[in-house]
């Protein structure tokens, strides 16, 4: 089930590129000056290429340390995952994912939707970047509501099969280790739909931010972006490292999607090298593809932070039990905000 929903995102990621590439031709009209790289005294290929391959490296290792080391918490005993400081320390990596989605994602597709290289007709007459994250939110909502829905029929049927009840009341309290397991079940269900569609958001703004890492030769700005990518790598594994934990995957497929989330803009840096004599950041089929893969990504990333995650910490038994506990992981997730605005400064 969880993996019908991560299926039906990628096809709608897949339907915006397809959409995104056949209609950025018939309305947009390159300007000279979008077509090509300014004169800029920083632009050199050749000094840049190096930085890249540094990029590659560090940004990979950063991303490694961030996803492997919520992780391996189970040998740590005050980090499990049962206890008050993991809570707060995946507040605080929500709060990076929040951050990310408002502060990095979301106005960078505004930017680019609203560039001067693209056509006045319709680009600048309809706020795309926001009704694209609208309907990224409202499309992640179906997702976890169908998935759980699914579930939740699914064991009904089970159960009814299992042990009709031929329209008696129970004697005694026999259901109820069932239902108990059954919730725990749905809980873990939900867990893992969340640490699927947060890694494919989380992917596919990491490709195409690695994407216009690799694809530019200005070596002013690349080396500031090295340093504010490896933070930005780092926390936000931690977010998704907490997530995929929670999950109880078995420990290839925590591998697998430990890996996926590190090698993502790693890839689209090199990915961006090898496009570089192509790929024109400022040309209307860029603009148009990335920033409304940017809308996309911002609208999961908001949602998934705001509601499947930090929501359902705040809403949840050990919160709500504990004033002194809600204060501390909203200091928590404020100082993850904090820590991405610090960041786009340079990112």
């Amino acid at each position: 089930m969880a993996s019908t929903s991560t299926l039906l995102i990628k096809i709608i990621f897949l339907v915006l590129i397809f959409v995104s590439f056949t209609i950025s031709p018939a309305t947009s009209t390159a300007l000279d000056e979008c077509a090509s790289e300014s004169a800029n005294p920083c632009v050199n290929k050749a000094k840049a290429l190096p930085l890249k391959i540094i990029a590659i490296a560090t940004i990979l290792v950063a991303s490694m340390i961030g996803v492997g080391a919520p992780l391996f918490t189970r040998s740590v005993p005050f980090l499990q995952p049962d206890r008050n400081i993991f809570t707060i320390v995946k507040c605080f990596a929500s709060g990076i994912i929040l951050g990310t989605g408002f502060i990095h994602v979301l106005p960078d597709a505004f930017m680019m939707l609203s560039s001067k290289c693209l056509e006045e007709n319709p680009w600048h007459k309809f706020p795309f970047s926001g009704f694209i994250a609208m309907l990224s939110c409202l499309v992640t909502l179906a997702i976890d509501a169908m998935a759980t829905s699914l579930y939740t029929t699914k064991n009904a049927v089970g159960i009814l099969e299992n042990g009709p009840d031929h329209g008696h009341e129970p004697a005694n309290d026999a259901s109820l280790p069932i239902k108990e397991d059954d919730s725990a079940k749905a809980q873990l269900l939900q867990y893992r739909v969340i640490a699927m569609v947060l890694e494919l958001g989380i992917i596919v703004h990491s490709v195409v931010i690695g994407l216009s890492v690799g694809a530019t030769n200005n070596t002013c700005t690349i080396k500031g972006l090295i340093a504010a990518l490896c933070f930005h790598q780092m926390f936000e594994g931690m977010g998704l490292g907490g997530s995929i934990l929670q999950a109880e995957y078995t420990n290839m497929k925590k591998f697998v999607m430990a890996f996926f989330f590190a090698v993502a803009m790693p890839f689209g840096i090199a990915l961006g090298i090898a496009l570089s004599t192509v790929y024109r950041e400022n040309s209307p089929t860029a603009l148009i593809t990335v920033g409304l893969l940017n809308a996309c990504s911002a609208g999961l990333l908001i949602y998934m932070a705001l509601v499947d995650l930090l929501a359902a910490e705040f809403m949840g038994p050990k919160l709500q039990g504990s004033i002194k506990m809600q204060i501390k992981c909203l200091l928590a997730a404020l100082l993850g905000c904090a820590g991405m605005s610090i960041i786009a400064k340079w990112a």
